[in-house]
């Protein structure tokens, strides 16, 4: 699934929908037998691939040799047969992708009421970011210890709460290409916490880094940390050969924020993923 990823940022970099950071981010989301996943193959080469979340919410993408034919048409066909439920079935595409678009409508699959989407922004890395600024006594670095990976997962259930992220799932992400602690990056607050943090993924081939996901404690907020981490994290992904890093912000209003946040440190919206929804027969 992530050589197929990074065959198309190759090609397509960055209209596309997933990155290879993604699908290793995904793999805290439950237990492994309640995943329920399938692959196209073409020898040893992956050509598509789709991951179904219950009870009928997918995942997929398709080399673009194969999009708009009997492989594409296979996988919606698979979705449709496997989800579960009585409700509506659902997928993300790009609103760029006009092709995509034309294959779902097709099948029925038309935007949601209200609209539910994600903004795509990109940033290029030819200029260095300005240098982080942190409050006296926090430090920006990156985890390194097994207690720093309890305190990681701990900020994160209070960024996110409820949150569904367990320590064993976490350990599912750290074990996963293309995980590097140097690059799970956050604030250290003065009591020694973690008071807000960015998970950088880096697809060296492609010289792209994404932020997925990107949190402040909610007693940190409004100080500036999260604009601080993130400059933090494109100046380590930059160190490391990046040439562009992404990010992806939730189009709810509460969500405006943390879109705001990205845009007044150099990304810039180039797309949107929007929800697309079919009801079943």
């Amino acid at each position: 699934m992530q050589a197929l990823q990074q065959e198309l940022w190759a090609l397509e970099g960055p209209q596309v929908l997933t990155h290879v950071g993604d699908l290793a981010w995904w793999l805290h989301r439950g237990a492994e037998e309640d995943w329920n996943r399938r692959l196209w193959l073409d020898g040893d080469r992956c050509v598509a691939w789709a991951w179904l979340w219950p009870p009928a919410a997918l995942d997929y993408d398709v080399h673009p040799e194969h999009r708009g034919g009997s492989v594409e048409r296979e996988v919606l066909e698979w979705f449709e047969s496997e989800a579960g439920g009585t409700g509506l079935l659902t997928t993300f595409v790009l609103e760029s992708d006009a092709d995509r678009l034309a294959v779902l409508a097709e099948r029925g699959y038309g935007a949601s009421e209200p609209l539910s989407w994600y903004a795509y922004h990109v940033q290029e890395l030819d200029r260095g970011p300005p240098d982080p600024v942190v409050p006296d006594g926090f430090t920006l670095r990156t985890v390194r210890t097994a207690d720093d990976f309890h305190k990681r997962v701990a900020l994160h259930r209070a960024v996110w709460a409820p949150s569904r992220l367990t320590e064993e799932g976490y350990r599912k992400v750290t074990s996963a290409w293309p995980y590097r602690a140097d690059l799970d990056c956050v604030v250290e607050a003065p009591d020694g916490s973690f008071a807000a943090y960015v998970l950088c993924w880096f697809d060296e081939e492609n010289g792209v880094g994404e932020f997925e996901p990107v949190g402040t404690h909610p007693d940190y907020r409004r100080r500036g940390l999260g604009a601080a981490v993130c400059r933090y994290g494109l100046r380590r992904l930059q160190e490391e050969g990046a040439r562009s890093a992404i990010v992806y912000g939730g189009g709810r209003d509460e969500d405006q924020r943390s879109r705001a946040l990205y845009e007044s440190i150099g990304f810039r919206r180039h797309t949107r993923a929007i929800e697309l929804r079919k009801e079943r027969q």
